[in-house]
């Protein structure tokens, strides 16, 4: 049995204030001195990183969907070890989860895995009595969901707030924890897939969080939600392992893993599961290194914006040129959505790595959803047979959307889909994958690159920094 005090903060529709309410409960709570665990409910990659300034530790997501609901308590109690608190914000509505699948991976769906109360953020903004009938509905909905306070957001006046105030302790039962006024210092800009990143803002980033933690300090009560977050049950659940989920390779292979604004989207859990697999992860910025990490034997490219970066990326020839060579030279790769891109001939209209036969743009479709998928192909990343669960989330296309040797295939409703390259030592898709749900990616990956390793003979180096077969 393992408890960490938390609480979820949640809300009736998105856009109401979840990620204002919940980074600035993290810095306000870390500014009591407090170690406070961050934590999102979803595939989301852009909100744990203002989580991540605020707390000043990794901001994880707990995926029901793509890590499996047995998964949620235990990835949970691996990210809060050592916390004093736990805040975890949630997605969309309260009770919005995957869709046609009922309450899957919804906000309340992993709340009640956590048992933990929640706490609705709702957008007083253009309605005062109202608001009692809004959190009663959602205060009853589903019994097994603890709405357990209400902080409101976008509050007009002290007038305002009375009148709210009023409604809510007549009309729903439910304590108001905090009301927060209106204040465009805490707004975070967005652009065309939502929130900036954390990392591309800097200063203007931890201003941003500084400003959020200063404003709920002074509009909620701490102590209260402290004490609501202390009444959260222990769980009958032991922490994640990622060293119980894979075995070591032999030989330490060297993984070189891209970051930096233009590869920002990660999960915490998928160096977690490379390095218990026995590999060194190093990380690098391809907007700045000129070549990859002496000693590499495996690349993984993840998520990011590399439409925003496309120029500097472009660019740095030096580096295209590495990565062409450590794949030609049969190094493994493992591309997902912006690392796709990279790895493709253009991406709008300036050359890339020229890895895979593809070219890339911009387009005005977002295409958004849950998948399940089926490796079509062996790939360094996973045997053919393997079935895993992800995410895509993109505003680019890609022609061709999948190679002679697709990597994955999957339904969609207008029918099957094939997608991505399976390429000899290449994977690359649009599919972002948490690994803690399929943890033999990790060693499929892990084993390719210490093989790769193995023959790779003296190690000796053409300037591209990884390792070459003579």
């Amino acid at each position: 049995m393992s408890s960490t005090p938390r609480l979820v903060v949640a809300a009736p529709s998105s856009g109401a204030g979840k990620t204002t309410v919940a980074t600035g409960l993290i810095a306000a709570l870390a500014a009591r001195g407090l170690a406070v665990s961050p934590h999102k409910v979803g595939p989301d990659y852009i909100d744990p990183g203002y989580h991540a300034l605020a707390a000043g530790r990794p901001g994880r997501n707990l995926d029901a969907f793509m890590c499996g609901p047995e998964r949620i308590a235990p990835l949970f109690l691996h990210g809060a070890a050592g916390a004093d608190v736990a805040v975890v914000e949630g997605v969309m509505g309260l009770f919005d989860g995957a869709s046609g699948r009922g309450e899957l991976a919804s906000t309340a769906h992993v709340a009640k895995l956590l048992r933990a109360p929640v706490v609705l953020v709702v957008d007083g903004s253009s309605q005062s009595r109202s608001v009692a009938a809004l959190v009663h509905g959602f205060a009853s909905w589903d019994p097994q969901v603890r709405l357990a306070g209400v902080i409101l957001n976008r509050v007009a006046s002290d007038r305002h707030e009375q009148l709210l105030r009023e409604a809510l302790e007549e009309g729903s039962g439910v304590p108001v924890l905090g009301a927060l006024r209106r204040s465009a210092a805490v707004a975070t800009p967005s652009r065309h897939l939502g929130l900036i990143p954390a990392v591309e803002r800097s200063a203007e980033a931890l201003k941003a969080v500084a400003d959020m933690g200063s404003l709920v300090a002074a509009s909620v009560d701490l102590d209260a939600v402290l004490e609501l977050a202390r009444t959260a049950p222990d769980l009958d659940a032991e922490p994640w392992d990622p060293s119980a989920e894979v075995a070591p390779v032999a030989g330490r292979p060297r993984i070189a893993v891209a970051g930096g604004a233009a590869f920002s989207f990660s999960y915490a859990e998928n160096a977690e599961l490379l390095g218990a697999a026995g590999a060194e992860v190093v990380p690098f910025d391809p907007l700045h290194a000129s070549e990859l990490p002496q000693g590499t034997a495996g690349l993984v490219v993840g998520g990011g914006f590399p439409e925003l970066y496309v120029r500097e990326l472009s660019g740095n020839a030096a580096l295209r040129s590495a990565i062409s060579a450590f794949a030609a030279a049969g190094g493994p790769i493992a591309a997902e959505c912006a690392g796709l891109l990279y790895l493709g001939r253009e991406l709008d209209g300036l050359p890339m790595c020229g890895v895979l036969d593809a070219t890339a743009r911009m387009t005005e479709r977002l295409t958004l959803g849950y998948r399940e998928a089926v490796a079509l192909h062996d790939s360094p990343l996973a045997p053919a047979g393997t079935r895993v669960r992800g995410h895509e989330f993109h505003r680019t296309g890609c022609e061709p959307g999948a190679g002679d040797r697709p990597a994955w295939g999957w339904r969609l409703p207008a029918g099957p889909r094939t997608e991505g390259f399976a390429d000899g030592n290449v994977h690359a898709s649009y599919l972002h994958l948490h690994w803690a749900g399929t943890p033999e990616l990790a060693s499929s990956f892990a084993a390719a690159a210490a093989a790769f390793d193995a023959g790779a003979g003296s190690g000796s180096s053409t300037g591209t920094g990884a390792r070459t077969r003579p």
